[in-house]
């Protein structure tokens, strides 16, 4: 006889691969840098309510914890650092590269 579970089946999130070493990061960090701290609001964010990857969960609600956040002082932390005119690595990385780059050079 097959027993059916009442849970749903947890899910895989497409990001889970990229996301991982990102959070295994964020846990080695004993003071977060804005970067630190803008990753793992955005990827609480990301994973709030899915059905899959507690431990990804956990580990962020570990790393937040010991910097002295919840989940309320960290979106606003997050919020703060954006509004300062933050703007991630790999983005900063992009906007010297391209036709406009060096537009104001003589």
């Amino acid at each position: 006889m097959l027993l059916l579970s009442s849970e749903p089946p947890a899910q895989r999130h497409p990001l889970y691969e990229q996301d991982r070493p990102v959070v295994d990061r964020l846990l080695r960090q004993d003071v977060p840098t804005d970067q630190d701290i803008v990753d793992c609001a955005r990827l609480a964010n990301r994973y709030s309510g899915f059905p899959g990857h507690p431990d990804l969960m956990k580990d962020l609600g570990v790393a937040a914890g010991a910097w002295g956040f919840d989940r309320s002082t960290l979106n606003a932390a997050s919020r703060a650092i954006w509004a300062a005119g933050f703007r991630p690595l790999s983005l900063q990385d992009e906007l010297v590269v391209g036709s406009g780059a060096d537009a104001g050079a003589s």
